[in-house]
């Protein structure tokens, strides 16, 4: 049997089967492919980026509003992907080895950003939830040899948990090595407690203030790091605390489409804001339709007020 090439074409779900025949006869076809990657610039003329993000499964949270298994359907979240992907004004994707490497032999990654999560060790709901181990991309090693363009680590600051010393060690040492590599560092900070035995983000400004100036000071320097920050109140003096350009998340939408828009809309306003990094809200939308949830995205970042 002759190995395939990068499965290019529709119809996603039915080619999960390929998928698994490559890994199965010709693993080296990863590797291979990563090497082959049409790359691009990570920003253009315009300096913004709008990132989809789909590294959510491997820290076992796989839930989207009141569906606690939305994403547990691998040929299904694939298939949002690659819809995403295919949308003008989709800048790239932030995922893991699995998801990214599907994606790579689909030819869904040419010419797009590609930024590799790296610490999943936090497992949604473990008791070493903030003892967030760098257990995907371990290293800057790992993704400048396929050619990736950044690395995002997960950051959650809780001054009651001995875990946070040692996420915080690891992040800054990826952004040490990112920078040697000239590839961003993407740092995601929270604010977070334990409340009943189940860990909480911390969203007022004065809390996300403060894991900003943490987040900013970590690694040898910081000139390829970048933020990706929550939308909160007061979102001004949130970015007033940093010159670094900072990327804005969507979290579980628990709100209607058009209210998260407008919040998006205002927010993409200030000058260190510089796009998005949004999974479930374009993935799932309600009504199903990604390809229109996505537009709407991109046209905030790329294209003023939709």
């Amino acid at each position: 049997m002759e190995a395939p090439g990068v499965l290019w074409g529709s119809g996603v779900r039915e080619r999960v089967g390929e998928l698994t025949e490559i890994r199965v006869r010709w693993p080296e076809r990863v590797a291979e492919a990563w090497q082959r990657r049409r790359t691009r610039e990570l920003v253009g003329a315009d300096g913004r980026l709008l990132i989809v993000a789909a590294d959510h499964p491997a820290r076992g949270a796989l839930g989207v509003r009141d569906d606690r298994f939305a994403m547990g359907s691998r040929p299904g979240l694939i298939e949002r992907l690659v819809t995403a992907l295919e949308r003008p004004g989709v800048d790239g994707v932030l995922a893991t080895p699995d998801v990214l490497e599907d994606l790579l032999l689909l030819g869904a990654l040419e010419g797009k950003v590609v930024i590799g999560s790296m610490n999943r060790g936090g497992l949604q709901g473990a008791a070493f939830e903030l003892d967030d181990r760098f257990t995907a991309y371990g290293c800057a090693d790992d993704l400048a040899t396929r050619r990736l363009d950044g690395g995002k680590m997960l950051t959650r600051i809780d001054l009651d948990d001995p875990g946070t010393v040692a996420t915080l060690e690891a992040s800054a040492k990826a952004v040490t090595e990112l920078a040697e590599h000239k590839l961003m560092a993407m740092v995601e900070p929270f604010w977070s407690t334990r409340t009943d035995g189940r860990v909480t983000n911390v969203l007022d400004a004065d809390s996300v203030i403060k894991s900003v100036h943490i987040a900013a000071g970590l690694g040898a320097t910081s000139a390829y790091t970048w933020l990706k920050l929550p939308v909160v109140d007061e979102l001004e003096r949130v970015m007033d605390a940093t010159t670094l350009p900072t990327l804005l998340l969507g979290g579980d939408p628990t709100v209607a489409p058009e209210e998260t828009y407008a919040r998006w809309g205002k927010a993409l306003t200030l000058p260190a804001v510089r796009g998005l990094v949004v999974g479930r809200a374009l993935l799932f939308p309600p009504d199903g339709d990604v390809a229109y949830a996505v537009d709407q995205a991109a046209a905030l970042v790329h294209g003023g007020a939709v």
